[in-house]
């Protein structure tokens, strides 16, 4: 096999990255719950399973589904953030495996935040 170069590695990463953001190979929706220790202790695997029959069960192959660690909020978790493309992301605190599936349903589906369980809405940058 030979070697690869800076720039075919290069190419493969925009490929990657391309592939798997918003908009890219026909994904609306991306899906990340946290999963770090905290979550973990409150039920976040639990959220995680119900979101997942959720889309299945709605026929939704059009979201990206992750995994990421603490958001930093011990004490809201399970969390979870849903970002539909060209919106801004959505963080969801103190969740469990119902809140989970409405959300699936009116936010990844039906386009409507659900505001009884959004934390905050925008982009987490720090200038």
């Amino acid at each position: 096999m030979p070697r690869l170069t800076r720039d075919d590695l290069e190419k493969l990463r925009g490929r990657l990255k391309a592939e798997s953001e918003l908009g890219g190979r026909g994904r609306r929706a991306q899906l990340t719950v946290h999963l770090g220790t905290c979550g973990l202790a409150s039920g976040a695997d639990a959220v995680l399973d119900a979101a997942r029959q959720a889309l299945a069960r709605g026929g939704v192959d059009d979201v990206i589904v992750t995994v990421s660690g603490c958001a930093g909020l011990c004490s809201r978790e399970p969390m979870a953030t849903v970002g539909i493309a060209g919106e801004p992301p959505v963080k969801y605190a103190d969740l469990d495996a119902r809140k989970m599936r409405e959300i699936v349903e009116r936010h990844i589906i039906d386009g409507k935040v659900v505001r009884e369980y959004a934390l905050g809405s925008g982009e987490e940058k720090i200038a």
